[in-house]
This record gives structure tokens, C-alpha cells and sequence, in this order.
């Protein structure tokens, strides 16, 4: 794990919480740290050249979004998802984001950043990375959503989905095309106002991904 040049680095030279947080976020959804490993105060301390103090602050943010996990007295460790883990969550994703986009397609109306986070999925090369993307059509189609706490909801389980996408990602169990092309669907069903298919489909896009995940596991733990 190294950190990045000058990411958040002000006039002094110092680097800022949010910019440690940033980078280590991204080396553990990367997988340059990999689940299971510890993440202590000494070690961000050092990769990023920061006091203890705000690597106390990075590491609590991310135990505090669910990519890290923390017993006590002991060091936080990246967050390993067992098989219960990925259920869990995906059966909670399904739950809100599938009531959100119900009512989305109530409006008839497509959110602005939905519509131009497909557009650059669909301008990605077939093995490019697709997980921030997706995350990012995800939580427009969320927000956009006429409701205040759903996305409240969902934000509260974005650490975890993140750390999710970027495993079903990383071990390519969807293609870029498939998601994308859902997508479409879900987008299109909005467009119409059909809030029956577009609540379907949309559970049906987010449980897809959780069966691929479940059968990866299986596979590595020879279930």
C-alpha cells in the first residue's frame, strides 16, 4: 500500500483525513490490501506520511462505512464478507433500491447523472473496470428517487456495497455488457412510468449479482 504523490495535500504540504480516507479506500476496493489484513494506525501513519491522529480519524470513516471492521482492543481489519455477509446485503440493497426506483418511475422521469452514468458504461471497453460506474448509476437512481429516507438507507449501506461491486468486479462474474444492458432496461421501464418493471428489474440486476457472488464464494470455500 502506497500513497498517492500529493492527493490531498494543502499549501503546508499536509495531507487532509479525506485524502487519506480516499486512498486507502481505494487500495482495499483495488485489493492491494487484501481482506482480512490488518490496518493500524502505525501503517497509515507511514504509507501516508500523516500524524496518528488522522489516521485514527481514516480508519474510523472506514470502520464507520463498513469497509473496515474493528473488535476491541484489537486493530482493524479489512472487512472479510462470509457468505451470510453477501445475503444480508444484497437482500437489503434489493429491498431499497427497488422500492426507490419504483417510485422514480412513478415520475416518469430519469435522473440526469443515471442517464450519464450509463452512457459512460457504455463507452468502456469490455474488460475495463466497471464498479465505480455502477455504483454511481445505482445511487443516482436513489437519489432521485421522491423519498428522503430511502436514500438515507442506502447511504448507510454504501460502504459495504461498494466493497461488494468491487469484489464481483474484480473477479469478473459480470461483464460490463450485461450490466449494462440492464441497465438500459431499468432506465427505459422509468422512462415509461412503468413502476411494476422497473421495481422488478431492478431487483432482479441486484440479485443477479448477489447468486455470481454466493457461487464465487461457494467455489473458493469448496461448498
Amino acid at each position: 500500500m502506497r500513497a498517492t504523490d500529493a492527493a490531498g495535500a494543502g499549501a503546508t504540504g499536509a495531507v487532509r483525513p479525506d485524502a487519506v480516507v480516499a486512498s486507502l479506500r481505494t487500495a482495499i476496493l483495488a485489493g492491494t490490501v487484501e481482506p482480512g489484513s490488518a490496518v493500524t494506525e502505525a501503517l497509515v501513519s507511514e504509507t501516508f506520511g500523516v500524524a496518528r491522529p488522522t489516521a485514527r480519524i481514516a480508519i474510523d470513516r472506514l470502520v464507520s462505512d463498513g469497509i473496515l471492521e474493528r473488535e476491541p482492543h484489537h486493530a482493524a481489519r479489512v472487512k472479510r464478507l462470509g457468505r451470510d455477509d453477501i445475503a444480508d446485503l444484497f437482500a437489503a440493497r434489493a429491498a431499497v433500491e427497488s422500492a426507490a426506483v419504483e417510485l422514480l418511475a412513478g415520475t416518469a422521469r430519469v435522473p440526469a447523472d443515471a442517464s450519464a452514468a450509463h452512457e459512460r458504461l457504455l463507452g468502456l471497453e469490455a474488460d475495463a473496470s466497471y464498479w465505480a460506474i455502477d455504483l454511481a448509476f445505482h445511487r443516482a437512481l436513489v437519489q432521485g428517487a421522491p423519498s428522503t429516507r430511502l436514500p438515507r438507507l442506502h447511504d448507510q449501506l454504501m460502504g459495504e456495497i461498494e466493497f461488494a461491486l468491487a469484489q464481483v468486479d474484480a473477479h469478473r462474474l459480470r461483464s460490463t455488457r450485461e450490466v449494462a444492458a440492464e441497465h438500459g432496461r431499468i432506465l427505459d421501464a422509468v422512462a415509461a412510468g412503468d413502476a411494476a418493471l422497473a421495481e422488478h428489474l431492478t431487483r432482479s440486476h441486484i440479485l443477479a449479482s448477489r447468486d455470481r457472488l454466493l457461487a464465487h464464494f461457494d467455489m473458493q470455500h469448496g461448498r
